[in-house]
């Protein structure tokens, strides 16, 4: 089982390792995050303060000014879902991507555009399903959503490994990896309460150049953990940092992480062994069929052998 401080032990250290880009990454993953809304309010308030002036406004204007406010809004706000599941996601899962190379070898800066030339499609797919089914469970009540949002926590990572995995199989993944540990996944993000308090201190200048880095390298942490412990792999080595190679041989999730498939096998072996069965069972058949016909054909020549020598009895007598 993992624990807190054996996760932030290791993100320290990769952190440390890696640490100007590890800042940069953070940075941009930070601002594409939380910087959607905010950019869509901001243009919302500069459309209210251009169209507003002194004076009197006729019902007519009023009317008006309201259909065009209301246009105007419409069209932000669809722009701005356009831009976070076309162009935010997938950069949300190269940045975290980056993160989680970082567990194995010194990543580059080149994992934040991952997402976009690799099954590109699928990544926007999957991601906006996974918004859209936690924005649904909050419909009913906050608790539900931010239950669904830890089950669905591991959803980039999965991505950010194999994104060319089905959408299903990513969901079903990632609920099997936080099957027992929503609960301490929420307990690790408020251990990092203190920390975000004093980056407030700050002005941030503190979460820019630790805190975020340090969260997010934590994260990754956890998702390897949680890989490894649900999906095989071992824990060997993994608190003393022995998969982590010096000389950075080339890191090959796609070869070495087949979760998805083994998931898809998991799933497929009962109807593999049905499948064959159902052979073996047509096999038997045929063979017995077979068996029984040689006997048939054997037991005919023999009556017809009979029948000749009786025949030939008869006629000789």
């Amino acid at each position: 089982m993992w624990t807190r401080a054996e996760l932030k032990d290791n993100a320290k250290k990769f952190f440390k390792f890696n640490y100007w880009k590890m800042v940069l990454v953070a940075l941009v993953l930070t601002m594409v995050s939380g910087g959607g809304s905010s950019a869509g309010s901001r243009s919302a308030r500069s459309a209210v303060n251009e169209s507003s002036y002194g004076g009197y406004m006729s019902p007519a204007e009023a009317a008006g000014f309201m259909v065009g406010f209301l246009t105007i809004m419409l069209v932000v706000m669809v722009v701005g879902i356009a831009v976070s599941f076309f162009l935010l996601n997938p950069l949300v899962v190269g940045a975290q991507r980056f993160f989680v190379v970082s567990h194995y070898q010194k990543a580059e800066l080149g994992e934040l555009g991952y997402g976009f030339s690799n099954s590109y499609m699928n990544v926007v797919k999957t991601m906006f399903l996974k918004a859209l089914y936690v924005f649904l469970w909050s419909l009913l009540l906050v608790i539900p959503g931010i239950i669904k949002g830890y089950e669905y926590r591991m959803i980039p990572y999965i991505l950010a490994e194999n994104p060319g995995i089905d959408s299903s199989d990513a969901f079903a993944m990632s609920k099997q990896m936080m099957d027992g540990n929503k609960w301490n996944a929420f307990v690790l993000d408020l251990s990092f309460l203190g920390w975000i308090i004093l980056s407030m201190f700050t002005c941030g200048i503190l979460a820019i150049f630790y805190v975020n880095p340090y969260v997010y390298m934590t994260n990754a942490e956890l998702y390897v953990a949680l890989k490894e412990i649900t999906f095989g792999g071992g824990r060997a080595g993994y608190q003393s940092g022995a998969g982590y190679q010096q000389n950075y041989q080339s890191y090959q999730p796609n070869q070495g992480y087949q979760n998805g498939q083994n998931y898809q096998q998991s799933q497929n072996w009962q109807s593999d062994q049905n499948y064959q069965q159902s052979q073996n069972w047509q096999s038997d058949q045929n063979y017995q069929q077979s068996q029984n016909w040689q006997s048939d054909q054997s037991y005919q020549q023999n009556q017809n052998w009979q029948n000749d020598q009786n025949d030939q009895h008869n006629q000789g007598w």
